[in-house]
């Protein structure tokens, strides 16, 4: 009735500006109606969800199936919706390129190319091979295939962050796998027009072999455009000091390179992913982060929400046995496939097991590969329809079965794991972070000195351990900011870097560098790569943990072979000086593996004529 009478009084006035007044304020009277549905039934949901201690994703799924189409009907309008909410995604794939750091590519390398390859392929290869077994044709079969290999990644990062879970080995696990599958989805977009059994038709549109020359240039404008233009602008916006106008800054970075990519026919994501790539090794990765992460989190909301709503319901009426059978079968494939890596992978049989439970359900980009895939006439819209409501049932069901899995080993497998401890000392001068048989040395010293330290651990076995002979250590993640300031960070002047894990040194001693940079840094290395890792973060003084006692040893086997021991030190001496220059050398060239090879060849040969020469002058 309203509506009616709006109408008639704007057919009645003939004033263009009142007209388009009128017009302006009735939609956005619907927006705000509809905004405000959105997120009375999000917040309303996802209260209920955490009040019974299940995910929020679920509570965003299940608000938007209620007032979707297939519930109350209280919004129509999913498309417009969906391309909103889609932004979200932008988002988590910009903040996932901030992530790619070179040298924590180079540490996450083992998880990411190699754990992450070996699970899209062979989830890809087994599904491929179901569908293939239930009719499909080959290519079908193994596109359908890789579009369930695929998981979640806002789903598993949310749930893995709710049971405070990212910095164990399966999530760390798990965050590579997500990883490889994030960039593995970019390429398998663009060459859908190639496969399609219609690409000849449309050629002259230029929807297939143009999409390689646009992803270069891309590419190459935002790179060229990042190093030129983008970074100095950060930095001019940075010395403002108004925080308003970096998040704005941060927010239309993203914007922009998604804009610049779908002009040019690319998905907003691969555009937004690039940029991300692009200021990953910036100062301003952290405060980027931390400025769009509520954004990422509110749209990423909205987008499960709408994910919900889109879901078509009626196969659950129409074929419900199909739709729970594709579902069932495709969660059991990829839960035991993954988890049968992990244990190949080295993982122990609980945390292998988590991972598999973590990493099931499908995920966000296979609405996106299904529909264009039905759009290109490769799968049939009614399969695609299936696929999406089956993706969609399973990343319903995935933080399901990770409860099950977890209820099941409180009861049966284990105990849970314990809160860290609370710091109590945070006016000593040094920091060790990690506590093993490196950092107990170094304790022993600094307290047969008398000179008090806070030691943390992330072991809670081990420090439970070391406790038993009157160490004083807190059980605690060193790679976490909120732990480090309560441990006395900002007025501690030495940072004793003995952790073992190599990812998670490199990790805090990134983290430290940034926050603390008046902090100094004593570095454990396990290797050279983990001591090249650490050096291009800043660390100044780092030694590698066998390096002093192979030395020493070193020259205990001079003298017991007749060397005299003023001799037999010079030449460890020596070799020590001429090692480290070679350090220096090799790590100028340490991305190419063909001058690397070449400076250890040229270093060794030098090292014997160094050694042939004293050896002729000595006698």
């Amino acid at each position: 009735m309203r509506c009616a009478q709006l109408s008639c009084g704007i057919a009645a006035d003939r004033n263009p500006l009142r007209i388009a007044a009128l017009r302006a304020g009735r939609n956005m009277a619907i927006t705000l109606s509809q905004t405000a549905l959105l997120l009375g039934a999000a917040v309303l949901a996802v209260s209920i969800f955490r009040l019974l201690r299940l995910s929020s994703i679920l509570g965003y799924v299940a608000a938007g199936m209620v007032i979707g189409p297939w519930g109350f009907r209280l919004v129509s309008d999913v498309p417009s919706i969906m391309s909103f909410a889609e932004f979200g995604i932008v988002l988590l794939l910009f903040i996932i390129g901030l992530e790619l750091q070179p040298t924590r590519l180079w540490v996450m390398r083992r998880n990411v190319f190699g754990l992450g390859s070996a699970q899209v392929i062979l989830c890809a290869v087994l599904l491929g091979v179901a569908g293939w077994l239930l009719g499909l044709q080959l290519v079908p079969a193994l596109l359908v295939g890789f579009g369930l290999s695929l998981s979640s990644t806002p789903l598993v990062l949310q749930l893995l962050a709710e049971r405070a879970q990212l910095k164990s080995p399966h999530g760390r696990a798990a965050f590579g796998i997500l990883l490889f599958q994030d960039l593995a989805v970019l390429p398998v977009l663009a060459a859908l027009p190639l496969i399609a059994p219609t690409s000849a038709e449309v050629a002259g549109e230029g929807s297939g072999i143009i999409n390689l020359p646009k992803l270069l240039a891309i590419m190459a404008a935002i790179v060229v455009g990042g190093r030129l233009l983008l970074r100095p602008a950060l930095r001019v916006v940075a010395r403002l000091k108004v925080t308003e106008v970096f998040t704005a800054a941060a927010l239309l970075t993203v914007i922009a390179t998604a804009i610049l990519a779908r002009e040019a026919g690319l998905s907003m994501s691969l555009g937004a992913f690039l940029a991300g790539v692009l200021l990953a090794d910036s100062e301003f990765r952290h405060e980027l982060e931390a400025d769009l992460e509520p954004f990422k989190g509110l749209l990423l909301g909205l987008f499960f929400v709408a994910v919900g709503m889109a879901a078509n319901l009626g196969l659950l009426q129409s074929e419900p046995m199909r739709v729970l059978a594709v579902t069932s079968v495709f969660l059991a494939i990829k839960l035991v496939a993954i988890a049968a890596l992990g244990r190949a992978s080295g993982h122990s049989g609980v945390s292998a097991w988590k991972l598999g439970f973590t990493l099931p359900a499908g995920g966000e980009f296979a609405f996106v590969l299904f529909t264009l895939a039905a759009r290109e006439r490769i799968i049939d819209g009614h399969l695609a329809d299936l696929l999406v409501l089956a993706v969609t049932l399973s990343m319903m069901l995935g933080p399901l079965l990770l409860i099950l899995y977890d209820a099941l080993q409180s009861r049966f497998g284990g105990e849970r794991a314990r809160p860290f401890d609370g710091i109590d000392e945070s006016e000593n001068r040094v920091i060790i972070a990690g506590f093993g048989r490196f950092g107990q040395i170094v304790a022993r010293v600094l307290s047969a000195r008398r000179i008090k330290f806070t030691a943390l651990d992330s072991n809670q076995t081990h420090v439970d351990f070391v406790r038993k002979f009157g160490n004083k250590v807190y059980y605690g993640d060193a790679s976490r900011l909120d732990l480090l300031r309560a441990a006395g960070a900002e007025t501690a002047t030495t940072f004793v870097l003995a952790i073992d894990d190599v990812e998670a040194s490199v990790r805090t001693a990134e983290l430290v560098h940034e926050q603390f940079p008046r902090l100094k840094i004593f570095a454990r290395a396990r290797n050279r790569q983990h001591a090249f890792a650490l050096k291009d973060i800043g660390v100044r003084y780092i030694i590698r943990e066998t390096y002093v006692s192979s030395l020493e040893m070193a020259a205990s086997v001079l003298e017991s072979l007749g060397d005299p021991p003023a001799s037999a030190k010079a030449l460890v001496r020596k070799f020590r000086q001429h090692d480290e220059s070679t350090f220096d050398a090799q790590y100028a060239v340490k991305d190419d593996e063909t001058k690397f090879l070449a400076t250890s060849r040229e270093a060794a040969s030098q090292l014997e004529q160094l050694f042939v020469a004293d050896e002729a002058k000595s006698e």
